[in-house]
């Protein structure tokens, strides 16, 4: 038996572990939660081995908070207008501050806008397509910290599409935001009006409607041997630090195993 076959045999049974705990996890979440979510999580999809879930690969087109080359990356498909996205957001950032400086965890954001109609013709978010337009407005004017500075204000800031704000964010005020960025907010409306950007956007639709996404938040885990393992809905932090430290564990005990050979 060759050392890849057997990192395989040691690899997916522990992520199919700790994909069931998440699993269970949002379960719980999505029965115990006072406020339905604003679209059903996507239902689970069993890990494999280097890519059972249908995703574009992590590289340098995308925005990458962390070591790029971190033995974890989590890939969230998000929507700026969905409130459990901004629910998610300061747990990811406390994921980021634990794991991030050590370069063991990277964030990959990709957006998911919820701007479609439905079949009946509704359109859930209608301007989350133009606000992750505005993202990689930001991203390609100050570039990647500026991208995370701007998607933490939008995201902490601004209303979401909810019934007591159904209209959500003023797409007038995005230029101020940029702003308070440190972005020319005339250079940033000059690229918002243009539309440039919005078949990147599509792109990363697509790319979500591949992997299985149908809501928001939607989360991906690659692992350290390269299993997917799908993150539906809101997940704690204590539910992403039990996952993380058990696949680091593995990952280290996997390498132990294979230098003792």
């Amino acid at each position: 038996m060759d050392t890849q076959q057997r990192n395989s045999l040691v690899s997916i049974p522990g992520a199919i572990i700790v994909a069931g705990a998440i699993v269970a996890m949002a379960i719980i979440w999505t029965h115990t939660s006072t406020a339905r979510p604003s679209v059903e999580p996507a239902s689970y999809q069993t890990p494999t081995q280097n890519g059972g879930v249908n995703m574009k690969a992590v590289d340098e087109t995308d925005h990458i908070m962390g070591n790029p080359n971190a033995p974890i990356k989590i890939v969230e498909y998000s929507d700026p207008s969905c409130p459990y996205c901004k629910a998610f957001n300061p747990i990811m950032e406390q994921v980021m501050n634990m794991y991030g400086p050590g370069g063991q965890v990277a964030w990959v954001y990709r957006s998911f806008p919820l701007d479609k109609p439905d079949a009946n013709g509704n359109v859930l978010h209608p301007n989350a397509g133009h606000e992750a337009q505005a993202l990689e407005c930001a991203a390609s004017l100050g570039g990647n910290t500026v991208f995370w500075a701007f998607e933490k204000h939008l995201y902490e800031t601004t209303p979401s599409v909810t019934a007591q704000t159904p209209n959500g964010l003023d797409q007038n005020l995005l230029p101020g935001l940029a702003k308070d960025v440190g972005l020319d907010p005339v250079q940033f409306n000059d690229c918002l009006s243009s539309g440039q950007f919005k078949d990147k956007v599509e792109a990363e639709y697509t790319d979500g409607v591949n992997a299985g996404v149908n809501g928001t938040p939607y989360s991906i885990i690659i692992t350290p041997a390269g299993s997917r393992i799908p993150l539906p809905g809101v997940q704690t932090f204590v539910t992403l630090k039990n996952a993380i430290d058990t696949l680091l564990s593995e990952a280290t005990s996997s390498s132990s195993q294979n230098s003792s050979i």
